[in-house]
C-alpha cells in the first residue's frame, strides 16, 4: 500500500488524535511489519541490549560508545531512575534527526497508531475545524452529525474559554491539544455568539469522528452560470469512492463545468489522489514519476478512465496543497485539463518508506523523490498556479475569497484566463 500524509495547513480539524507536526507530514510507501522476535517491553525489560555491541560498523565509529554513553546516563544523572524505554525510543529518534530530513521520523507505538488512524479518516474528538480569525480562536464550522454540531456548536462562533482556560493568545496547536481527546470524555466550551451578549456555555462528550473528505454543491456565477464545486479536504480510504458519488450526482445534475478545491489539501494517501487524478487522464499516461536513488525511476501511470477530460475544469490551490494534492494539481496542468488558480504550492514532493516494527514503532524514511510528468520537480518547489491570486489574511477575516471569486470570473469569461 502507498500512502503519504500531513497535516492541515490555515486549520485544524478536531477529529481527536491528530498528529501537530510540521507542514505536509510526508509521503508513506510499502507498509513493512518487521518481527524483531520478543516483544520489547512485554516483562519491563529491554531484550537484546549488548548483541552487536562490539561489532565494528565503520572504521572511524565504534559502537562500544554508545554503550558507554546509556551506562554514564544510567549511573551518574542527577534525575534517577533513568527510563531505559525512553533512552532507547530517544537514540532511534535522534538517529533518524541526524538525517536532516523533516520527512523522516521515528514514532513510538502510540504516535504511530495515530498516524494510522489518520490515514484511515477517523479520529477522536468533538469534530469541528477552527481557526484564528482577528486573533480569536473561531469555529469555521463543526462537522455533520458531529458531537460539535450535536450540543450546539456553530459557525462563527469565538471560542473565549476551553474548559476553564482562557484562550486569548492561544494558537491553534495549544487550542486542538485542549479540546481534542478520548471519546466519551467531556470537554466545555465558552463561546460569544453574534447577536447574544453573555458567554454560552457549550459541554461537549467527544466521540469518534469520520472525516468526510469529499463535499460538493452546485453554485452559480454573477452571470448565472452553474458550476460544480467540489472540496477535497485529503485522501483518505474512502475518498474516491466519495468523489465519484459526488462527481455523479453533479453530472446527473446538467452540471459540465467543474472547480475542484484541493487548497489546505495535505495530502493523504497515494493511490487515492492516483485514481481521482486518472478520472481526467487517459488509462496508461504517465501521472507521477518516482526518481530514486541513482537516479532510478519508476512511473505512476493513470488507472483511467479519462472521462472527465471533457468537461471545463479548475483547481484551486494554495501553500497548504502539498503531496497528493501537488500530484494531482501539476499532472492535470502539465496534460492542460485545468486551470490551476491561486497560490504556488507547498512543496512536498519526497516520497517515504514505512517499517513497522513488533511493538508497534515504526520508521518513515525517504527514499524518493516526486517528478510530474513534465519531469517537473515538486519537492522544495511547489507547483506554480495558471493564475495567481493571493488570498490574504484580511481576506480571511473578512469571509472574503478572492481565488474562488476569480474562478467565477474566468467561467463567466468563457474560461479564458484573464488576469
Amino acid at each position: 500500500m502507498k500512502i503519504h500524509k500531513k497535516i492541515p495547513y490555515t486549520h485544524f480539524l478536531l477529529y481527536g488524535a491528530v498528529l501537530i507536526t510540521t507542514l505536509a507530514v510526508g509521503i508513506l510507501i510499502g507498509v513493512t511489519a518487521v518481527d524483531t522476535g520478543a516483544s520489547l517491553f512485554e516483562d519491563g525489560r529491554i531484550y537484546g541490549k549488548y548483541t552487536n555491541a562490539d561489532k565494528k560498523i565503520d572504521q572511524n565509529v565504534s559502537f562500544n560508545i554508545y554503550w558507554q554513553v546509556w551506562k554514564s546516563i544510567q549511573e551518574k544523572y542527577v534525575e534517577k531512575p533513568v527510563s531505559e524505554k525512553d533512552l532507547f525510543y530517544g537514540s532511534l529518534k535522534g538517529m533518524v534527526a541526524s538525517l536532516r530530513d523533516p520527512y523522516s521520523i521515528f514514532l513510538e507505538p502510540q504516535p504511530a497508531k495515530e498516524l494510522f488512524n489518520n490515514l484511515e479518516g477517523k479520529f477522536e474528538g468533538i469534530g469541528a475545524e477552527i481557526a484564528i480569525k482577528n486573533n480569536r480562536l473561531t469555529v469555521i464550522t463543526p462537522l455533520p452529525g458531529s458531537p460539535a454540531e450535536k450540543a450546539g456548536l456553530k459557525s462563527r462562533d469565538k471560542i473565549y474559554y476551553i474548559d476553564d482556560f482562557d484562550t486569548t493568545n492561544i494558537t491553534l496547536l495549544e487550542a486542538v491539544n485542549r479540546i481534542r481527546g478520548k471519546k466519551g470524555t467531556p470537554v466545555t466550551l465558552k463561546i460569544k455568539r453574534e447577536g447574544i451578549d453573555d458567554l454560552l456555555e457549550i459541554k461537549i462528550i467527544r466521540d469518534t469522528i469520520k472525516i468526510v473528505s469529499v463535499r460538493s454543491e452546485i453554485m452559480e456565477t454573477k452571470a448565472g452560470k452553474k458550476f460544480g464545486y467540489v472540496k477535497i479536504t485529503g485522501f483518505n480510504e474512502d475518498t474516491t469512492s466519495k468523489f465519484i458519488e459526488n462527481m455523479n450526482n453533479l453530472i446527473s445534475n446538467g452540471i459540465n463545468t467543474f472547480v475542484i478545491d484541493l487548497r489546505n489539501n495535505p495530502g493523504g494517501l497515494l493511490d487515492q489522489a492516483q485514481n481521482i487524478t486518472g478520472y481526467w487522464i487517459e488509462k496508461d499516461k504517465p501521472i507521477l514519476i518516482e526518481k530514486f536513488a541513482g537516479d532510478k525511476r519508476v512511473v505512476l501511470k493513470s488507472p483511467g478512465p479519462g472521462k472527465l477530460s471533457k468537461f471545463k475544469t479548475y483547481i484551486l490551490i494554495n501553500g497548504g496543497s502539498a503531496s497528493g494534492s501537488e500530484i494531482m494539481a501539476g499532472a492535470l496542468q502539465d496534460y492542460k485539463l485545468a486551470t490551476l488558480v491561486g497560490e504556488k504550492t507547498f512543496g512536498k514532493g519526497s516520497v517515504q518508506d514505512i517499517t513497522e516494527f513488533s511493538d508497534g514503532s515504526l520508521l518513515k524514511l525517504t527514499v524518493a523523490k516526486w517528478l510530474t510528468p513534465k519531469e517537473r520537480e515538486i519537492d522544495g518547489q511547489g507547483i506554480e498556479p495558471d493564475v495567481f491570486i493571493e488570498l490574504t489574511e484580511e481576506d480571511f477575516n473578512n469571509d472574503r475569497d478572492p481565488q474562488l471569486d476569480k474562478v467565477m470570473e474566468l467561467i463567466d469569461n468563457n474560461g479564458q484566463n484573464q488576469n
